[in-house]
């Protein structure tokens, strides 16, 4: 039983440390610049058909593959930014609903168009497979991989929003946009910038996780009730809510799966909704 449970944790926290990676951009864009991304999703799939392309079609190293997707994610996100979404910045909830549910079905047909219908073939290098046994608990090599990947962006996102010039900016910006504006602070470009970030993460997390969770043009659709529960139960804006939601989330998902597979999916929605009974603004969010 210990042995099992033990097991549960582990691979729990590596999907919870995925969802996070994943997840903690929506969290921004919804709680700091207050704009209801649905697409989070197709961002994170465009930066796992980055990653697959690159290392199928021209033997790009995974390794390597993971900061070209943060890239190439962020810079098509500054042009949907500008394009688009700065728009709706102001405009309602239903407004900026409609917009990014559409463009959901428009990345899934697209998505469908370039490489198919099918799951994307991926093979992990020999450095990542396999796995070590520690007191009878199986340490998967990939999935540590993804723990230690959380905890490096969670430490760098810390760092970035409460030690640094641009994460004041950013709370300020937040705040009080237009005191901000006074002050000389280019609001525009800073929540640019944030929403930037916040996808290129996305696009980190999809690359990342391709052997864990697959990847096919339904992806965008499939997961977005999970981001959505790890910001809504994290808190909106809340780094710290957004890690604790998602790592609850991924250990109760996979031990649900394990323990009890006929009613395992419905346990995260229970665990949600009894969550926010007791804290409706999410474990960190503001009132």
């Amino acid at each position: 039983m210990m042995v099992s449970l033990g097991n549960v944790l582990f691979n729990g926290l590596a999907y919870g440390m995925l969802l996070f990676v994943i997840s903690v951009g929506l969290s921004v864009t919804m709680g700091l610049m207050g704009f209801a991304n649905l697409a989070h999703g197709a961002f994170a799939m465009l930066g796992g058909y980055v990653a697959t392309t690159l290392m199928n079609k021209a033997g790009v190293p995974f390794l390597l593959t993971l900061p070209i997707a943060f890239v190439a994610v962020a810079a098509v996100s500054v042009v949907l930014e500008r394009v688009l979404y700065r728009r709706l910045y102001r405009a309602g909830e239903l407004d900026q609903v409609l917009l990014t549910i559409g463009l959901v079905f428009m990345a899934v047909a697209g998505a469908t168009y370039v490489w198919g219908p099918g799951q994307q073939p991926v093979r992990m290098p020999d450095y990542l497979t396999g796995q070590w046994t520690v007191a009878g608990i199986d340490i998967g090599v990939y999935r540590l991989f993804m723990i230690l990947v959380g905890i490096a962006v969670t430490a760098a996102l810390v760092l970035g929003i409460e030690r640094t010039r641009f994460g004041a900016m950013i709370r300020a910006a937040v705040d009080n946009p237009r005191m901000a504006q006074g002050c000389g602070i280019n609001v525009n470009r800073v929540f640019s910038l944030t929403f930037m970030a916040g996808s290129g993460l996305a696009g980190l997390g999809g690359a990342v996780g391709i052997n864990l969770i697959g990847l096919d043009p339904g992806f965008p659709v499939k997961f977005m009730v999970y981001f959505l529960i790890v910001v809504a139960v994290g808190g909106l804006g809340s780094i710290k809510g957004s890690l604790i939601a998602a790592l609850l989330l991924g250990v109760f998902d996979v031990g649900g799966k394990y323990y009890v597979p006929e009613v395992g999916a419905f346990i995260i929605y229970a665990v949600m909704v009894s969550l926010l009974l007791w804290r409706p603004a999410g474990l960190f969010g503001r009132r």
